[in-house]
């Protein structure tokens, strides 16, 4: 049964003595209208003004708002859920070389992958590079393995290849390794080494050393930086994501961002980003950030593109150093209260439980001398926090970034940890009982899919991409409170949780129509729903079959 609710908003007309109610651009109705309000109403219908929700309710009090140039859109049954926002996606990066790169998102087995190569090297001039920089796990193929050389030399004879699996291996033919003149171990930077056949022959994968690898690589230009940043972002809503936390990453230095900003100059960004910045200098860390922010305070922007802070790494000495010194805590504190000071959102990387006192110790002094509870800063990772570590955190009002890891990495980390372990891998069911907010996402794209209905799937489920159960039923959360996670939570990182991340009267028109009911269908089929229709702030950004015909 649906809870029917109506509230009708009238607009005082400047310069006017009378009261008009407006009409409203655009109703949608007949459908099932997934609010996230408080009580969790579910509506048939719902009326958009000037970007944002004018009224929700029954299909006949919604239409009676109607006016000669309201669009009506008849959802056909089809639910509606607020605008989803990974509050996690290393976007503005992977958007950068998203429409140079061959991708493997979905792929079921090696002959899928190499088809998607094949089609590519059809495309593209010979002797040109083809590039997959990550997003995919052999346990999604049904070989259960990675491709070889020998599969990829035969899927692009005439191309040099590069294959990335995470940050931990790659894989070239040898036109790739000759263009890159990698001959030995000498020539890779980072501790990268070759892997050799028992016969002594090189494979063409390397491991380690992965990040100095591909910054050998041709980098693409500015122009398809700027077509790989609209055509990323068009994905991202026809997935259903309406806005995003991006937390920068390595080499994304100041002009990393330049094709955003056109993007955004030109008025063609379709998803909200809120971006923070990630240091780049090794021991200038502080310099760096102050001279930044010089021009660019917290919150600089409008409401499709705002500036949020720094993070995910502070300081060198912080970032994946289980085991910090005293002058790294000391630097990483500096920089910490002078953000704070500067009322400036913080976001940082962490991974083991086992380690994170020595970066909430840090926080609490910071705290101590200037209060950070209304920051919003967060922690992101974490996947294997205890309930002590979330208590220090509700504390400090500091939220949890959680992604989808485990879905790709988690029968590695099975293996490494074992089954009681994963059980509760992450806690979101005790982070939730602490109190703790919880904003989802999913990292990608180098170590994720970045398709938000594939976290949600694994929010539920707990099944790594092999489909071998992990997460218990004690640690999982029901639909409800994932779909929350990834709107509302995400919004509240953001610091948006009251303009965006539900349908109710006044909030951003951000909403995505799906092609299955997130609520009733099998969870094994969550992760196969995308949106047939997206909006931000009322506007279509995406639409497929009947939903074409409405203007964007």
């Amino acid at each position: 049964m649906f809870r029917y609710a109506l509230v009708f908003t009238t607009t005082f007309i400047v310069g006017s003595l009378t009261v008009q109610a407006q009409a409203p651009d655009a109703i949608l109705f007949n459908g099932k209208v997934s609010t996230l309000n408080a009580k969790a109403d579910t509506v048939q219908a719902l009326a958009v003004r000037e970007g944002r929700i004018q009224a929700v309710g029954s299909n006949v009090n919604i239409k009676k708002l109607a006016g000669k140039q309201t669009q009506l859109i008849n959802l056909q049954g089809k639910t509606v859920i607020p605008g989803l926002i990974d509050s996690h996606i290393h976007a503005v990066r992977a958007a950068l070389s998203y429409s140079t790169e061959v991708h493997w998102f979905g792929t079921q087995s090696i002959a899928q992958a190499m088809q998607r190569l094949k089609d590519a090297a059809a495309k593209a001039q010979p002797n040109t590079w083809l590039i997959v920089a990550g997003g995919w796990t052999e346990e999604q193929f049904a070989e259960k393995r990675r491709p070889t050389q020998a599969e990829i030399i035969a899927a692009a004879p005439n191309h040099l290849v590069y294959v990335q699996w995470m940050y931990g291996w790659a894989l070239l033919n040898p036109a790739g390794m000759k263009a890159l003149q990698i001959n030995s171990d000498s020539d890779l930077a980072g501790g990268g080494k070759l892997v050799r056949e028992a016969q002594g022959q090189y494979t063409g994968e390397i491991v380690g050393g992965i990040v100095p690898l591909f910054d050998k690589l041709p980098l693409p230009t500015f122009e398809q930086k700027v077509d790989g940043t609209r055509k990323f972002f068009s994905e991202l809503n026809r997935v259903g994501l309406t806005g995003l936390m991006d937390p920068g990453g390595f080499n994304m230095s100041p002009q990393q961002y330049a094709p955003l900003f056109q993007v955004w100059r030109n008025g063609e960004l379709t998803i909200r980003v809120n971006y923070s910045y990630f240091s780049q200098k090794k021991d200038k860390e502080f310099e760096e950030f102050k001279e930044l922010t010089q021009l660019l305070p917290m919150g600089f922007g409008d409401s499709m593109l705002r500036f949020n802070g720094i993070g995910e790494r502070i300081t060198f000495g912080m970032y994946n150093n289980d085991n910090p010194t005293d002058k790294d805590k000391e630097e990483f504190f500096k920089i910490a209260k002078w953000a704070a000071e500067n009322g400036m959102t913080l976001t940082q990387h962490w991974q083991p439980n086992f380690s994170i006192h020595h970066l909430l110790d840090v926080l609490e002094r910071v705290n101590k001398e200037v209060p950070i509870s209304k920051l919003r800063w967060s922690i992101a990772h974490l996947n294997d926090g205890t309930e002590e570590s979330f208590q220090r955190m509700k504390k400090l009002g500091i939220g949890w970034a959680m992604q989808d890891a485990m879905f790709l990495d988690g029968d590695k980390t099975l293996a490494s940890k074992g089954a009681e372990a994963l059980k509760r891998m992450p806690p979101i069911k005790t982070a939730m009982r602490v109190g703790v907010t919880i904003g989802a996402g999913t990292d990608a794209h180098r170590v994720a899919n970045y398709n938000p209905f594939i976290a949600l799937r694994w929010m539920l489920d707990g099944k790594s991409a092999s489909g071998t159960p992990l997460r218990g039923p004690e640690e999982t959360p029901d639909r409800l409170q994932s779909l929350r996670m990834y709107t509302l939570g995400s919004a509240w990182l953001a610091h948006d949780d009251a303009r965006r991340g539900s349908l109710e009267l006044g909030k951003w028109a951000d909403l995505a129509v799906l092609t299955k009911d997130y609520f009733s269908i099998p969870v094994q089929e969550i992760d196969q729903i995308h949106s047939v229709l997206t909006m931000v702030g009322g506007k279509v950004v995406h639409a497929e079959g009947i939903y074409t015909t409405f203007k964007k």
